[in-house]
């Protein structure tokens, strides 16, 4: 019975996100064009908001944990578990003061409204991940801008989401490079539950009635850990644990 009321629940929820993705992006290219990044900055945050309205049509809640005050004045690299397309928006939103970036898949860096444009001019990486030559200067590019500008790079070490909430196994040499090329950042493990329910169906019809969590932990600095392979492997620890089965 659920899944029957999923179908007209999730045409309406596609609706309201192409709706959305095709406002906004004329409001980014204008925002960017005439304000420059600080205008570009506030639309996408503005959009992330409105995304995750969206998700209200489908019955969904949001919950976003953070009981640390995190300085705006060092870098972050957020490492976080990866369910479903709908991790991205409440890290947006809820970390919007840190100035969110991600490292995302070139794919994505055209074709989408409002996302591509976003990920072009925002300041996040788009790695072609069959391409270790392509990907490895980007990544280490990245880092360095994270780096100078304190902003926050968020990565999903799992690399694919994960379709049933059961964590992959952390691929790090992406980690490890932006840990090297921002020395001076906090790490900040997220732990992300039941995203996955979205797409528990399939792509259509998106799952409904589902409380989405959001669980921030101690933030960890870099320069405390002189094994960045230790490092890693708490951070994982860390994310893992806090997964709810």
């Amino acid at each position: 019975m659920q899944k029957l009321f999923a179908y007209p629940l999730s045409v309406l929820y596609f609706i309201c996100f192409g709706l959305c993705i095709v406002i906004f992006h004329p409001i980014q290219w204008f925002g960017f064009k005439v304000f420059g990044y600080k205008g570009l900055k506030n639309t996408v945050d503005a959009l992330q908001f409105f995304l995750m309205l969206c998700l209200t049509v489908l019955g969904t809640r949001i919950s976003f944990y953070n009981p640390y005050d995190i300085s705006t004045d060092k870098p972050l690299i957020i490492v976080s578990n990866h369910q479903s397309m709908q991790d991205i928006s409440p890290i947006m939103w809820y970390m919007r003061k840190h100035h969110v970036k991600f490292v995302s898949k070139k794919e994505l860096g055209k074709g989408v409204p409002s996302v591509s444009y976003n990920l072009r001019h925002g300041g996040s990486v788009l790695i072609d991940r069959k391409n270790p030559r392509q990907a490895l200067p980007a990544m280490i590019k990245f880092g360095e801008y994270i780096e100078s500008t304190n902003r926050a790079a968020v990565i999903f070490p799992e690399g694919t989401r994960s379709k049933d909430g059961t964590p992959k196994p952390f691929k790090t040499k992406g980690l490890e490079i932006l840990i090297k090329k921002t020395p001076s950042a906090l790490i900040v493990p997220i732990t992300v539950n039941n995203s996955w329910k979205t797409l528990r169906y399939g792509k259509f019809p998106m799952g409904i009635g589902n409380h989405i969590k959001f669980k921030v932990h101690k933030p960890l600095e870099i320069i405390n850990f002189t094994n960045k392979t230790e490092l890693i492997q708490q951070v994982e620890q860390t994310i893992v644990e806090a997964i709810e089965n």
